[in-house]
C-alpha cells in the first residue's frame, strides 16, 4: 500500500495491489492481524497468563529459557484488548469488556507464524532461529486494501515485538489514512513518544514533494547536523536529473554484492563452487565472513581473492567480533587481500571505537562500515560526527520506521558518506530496496562506492520477491513495501500447527 499527497491536500491517492486499481478514495485502517516466528508462547493469544509457558525450541534445553511471563508487562493503553489487561494495571485496574465497541474496533489476534528455518551464521551469533513478526493492517476499503509489515528477529525475544506491536494498536485503529498522511511527522512522533512506551514501529515509504517529505521526519535531538531546512535542500536539489536516475534505475537496477559465498563454517570446496556460481552469474562484489581464526581468515581470503581476481570488490565481515586494539591488529594483517571495508569491528555501541579503529585503517586503504546494529538517528549522527565510518549500513527494521531510515539517508549525503545498506534476514532484501532505490533517485544522486548487500534465501515465502539481474536490484513494481507473505507459507510454518512445527515438536518427543 503506497499513498501519495496530490493536488487535493484532503484527498489520499492509494494504489493498490492489481493492475489498473488506482483510484482517488479515502480509507480507514479498522482491523489488525498479526502472525510472528520466532521462539516462545502458545499458538494464539486469548489471555495475558497464555504467556506463562513456552515451548522449548528443538536442539535446545529447556532452562536455557525464562518463563516468558516475565518478558511480558501488561498493556497501558487505552483500547488495548481486554483479555491482554492484567489486574491491577496501573492504566486500566480491572479487566474492560470491549466487546460493546463493535466490529469497528475488532483488535489484532496473535498467532504463532512462519518459522523461516536456520542457515549458516555470522561469528556473533551462533545459534540463530531466523524468524519474524509479520504484522497485517486492514482497512474498510471495499476492494479489502490491507498493508502489510515485518521485523526481522533471530528467535529469542520475537514475543516482546509482538507485545510492542499490541502494545501500539490503539494509536492506529480507526484512523483515516488521510489524517495520516496529512501529518506524518505527528502521526510518527506518536507512536515513537507515547510516554509510557516509546517502542518504534516503521511504515511505509511514500512518494512526496521535497516539502511534503520533510514534513513527515522527526529531525528532534540531529538538528545539531541536519535542519529541516538543510533536509529540504538536499531533496531539492535531488529533483534535478530525478527523471534520468529513475529510468537508469528502472533499466539497470541498484548494484548488489552477495554475501552467500563466504559465510563462515563453509568449506573451501563449498566456497569454491558458491563463489563460482556467483561469478558465472554476474556478480562482481564479494563479502567474506572473518573474525574466528587468524590463519584460517588468510586461507580463506586467500583462497577467494584468488578467485574473484584483483579487480573485483571484497569486503570484510567481523560481526562485533573483536576489542578495538585486535580489530586493528588483525586487519593489518589481512590487508593484503585489498578489502573495501571491514564491517562491525567491534561493539556497534561503541562510537569512539570505531573512530579509533578507522583512522588506524585509513593508512592501509580500508574503510570501516557498520549501523546494522544502530538503534536509532542519534547513535548514526554521532558515527558521522565522529568520523567513525567510511560506509554507513542502515537496516530497515532496525530504526524506527522508515521515517528515522531517511533522516539518517540525508545526514549521511551532508556527511558525504556512501550508504551500503545491510540486507542479511527475512525480508530485509524485499525492504531495503526501496529505501536505497529511493536514496539514490532523489537524496544520494550517486552510485559511487554504493551497493546493498544480498543474500540469496527466504525469499520463497514472499509474495513480491526481490528481483535480482546482473548482480542489481531491479525496483519492484507492485504496490506497498513488499512484507507480504504468502498465505501457504504462513500456515505451513504456523505454531504449533503448522506442517513444518508438527514434524519438529514430534521429533524432539521422539
Amino acid at each position: 500500500m503506497r499513498s501519495e499527497v496530490g493536488g487535493e491536500p484532503e484527498r489520499v491517492r492509494l494504489w493498490c495491489s492489481f493492475p489498473g486499481a488506482e483510484t482517488w478514495r479515502e480509507k480507514r485502517v479498522s482491523h489488525g492481524t498479526l502472525n510472528w516466528a520466532g521462539h516462545s508462547s502458545r499458538a494464539k493469544l486469548t489471555k495475558f497468563a497464555k504467556f506463562s509457558s513456552a515451548v522449548t525450541p528443538p536442539g535446545r534445553a529447556a532452562n536455557q529459557r525464562p518463563p516468558c511471563r516475565a518478558l511480558h508487562t501488561p498493556p497501558l493503553c487505552r483500547g488495548c484488548p481486554a483479555e491482554l489487561a492484567a489486574p491491577g494495571c496501573g492504566r486500566h485496574g480491572a479487566r474492560q469488556d470491549l466487546s460493546a465497541l463493535g466490529p469497528r474496533c475488532a483488535l489484532p489476534h496473535v498467532a504463532r507464524g512462519p518459522r523461516l528455518g536456520r542457515y549458516a551464521f555470522p561469528l556473533q551469533h551462533t545459534d540463530p532461529d531466523y524468524s519474524a513478526a509479520y504484522v497485517v493492517l486492514e482497512t474498510d476499503a471495499e476492494d479489502g486494501l490491507k498493508g502489510y509489515g515485518i521485523t526481522f528477529t533471530l528467535g529469542k525475544g520475537t514475543e516482546v515485538v509482538v507485545c510492542a506491536v499490541n502494545a501500539l494498536v490503539p494509536h492506529l485503529l480507526n484512523k483515516d489514512l488521510g489524517d495520516i498522511v496529512g501529518d506524518f511527522r505527528g502521526f510518527y512522533r506518536q507512536l515513537t513518544s507515547d510516554g509510557q512506551l516509546r517502542w518504534p514501529l516503521w511504515k511505509l515509504l511514500v512518494d512526496m514533494d521535497p516539502r511534503k517529505l520533510v514534513s513527515c521526519l522527526d529531525f528532534r535531538y540531529i538538528t545539531d547536523v541536519l535542519t529541516e531546512e538543510e533536509a529540504y535542500e538536499i531533496l531539492r536539489k535531488g529533483q534535478v536529473g530525478k527523471k534520468e536516475r529513475e529510468e537508469q534505475m528502472l533499466a539497470h537496477g541498484y548494484p548488489a554484492y552477495t554475501t552467500s559465498c563466504a559465510w563462515l563454517g563453509y568449506s573451501d570446496a563449498t566456497l569454491k563452487q558458491l563463489c563460482s556460481k556467483a561469478l558465472e552469474d554476474g556478480w562482481t562484489r564479494f563479502k567474506v565472513k572473518v573474525g574466528a581464526d587468524l590463519q584460517d581468515d588468510i586461507r580463506r581470503c586467500r583462497l577467494i581473492r584468488n578467485m574473484i581476481g584483483p579487480e573485483k570488490t571484497l569486503m570484510m565481515d567481523a560481526n562485533q567480533r573483536w576489542d578495538v586494539p585486535e580489530a586493528v591488529e588483525w586487519m593489518a594483517k589481512l590487508a593484503e587481500f585489498k578489502p573495501l571495508w571491514i564491517e562491525e569491528p567491534t561493539s556497534p555501541d561503541d562510537i569512539l571505537g570505531h573512530a579509533t579503529i578507522s583512522k588506524a585503517l585509513v593508512p592501509l586503504g580500508i574503510g570501516v562500515a557498520t549501523g546494522e546494529q544502530c538503534h536509532n538517528r542519534v547513535i548514526f549522527k554521532q558515527l558521522l560526527q565522529a568520523k567513525a565510518l567510511q560506509f554507513l549500513q542502515i537496516d530497515s527494521c532496525r530504526l524506527g520506521s522508515v521515517n528515522e531510515n531517511l533522516s539518517v539517508l540525508l545526514m549521511a549525503k551532508k556527511f558525504d558518506i556512501p550508504v551500503c545498506p545491510h540486507a542479511g534476514g527475512v525480508g530485509l532484501c524485499e525492504l531495503v530496496q526501496h529505501l536505497i532505490i529511493f536514496d539514490f533517485i532523489s537524496v544520494s544522486a550517486s552510485l559511487k562506492d554504493r551497493m546493498c548487500e544480498y543474500v540469496d534465501h527466504l525469499h520463497e515465502h514472499f509474495k513480491y520477491p526481490v528481483i535480482i539481474k546482473k548482480a542489481s536490484y531491479m525496483p519492484p513494481k507492485d504496490a506497498g513495501y513488499s512484507t507480504e507473505m504468502k498465505e501457504e507459507s504462513v500456515k505451513k510454518h504456523q505454531y504449533p500447527d503448522g506442517e513444518v512445527w508438527e514434524k519438529l515438536l514430534a521429533a524432539q518427543v521422539n
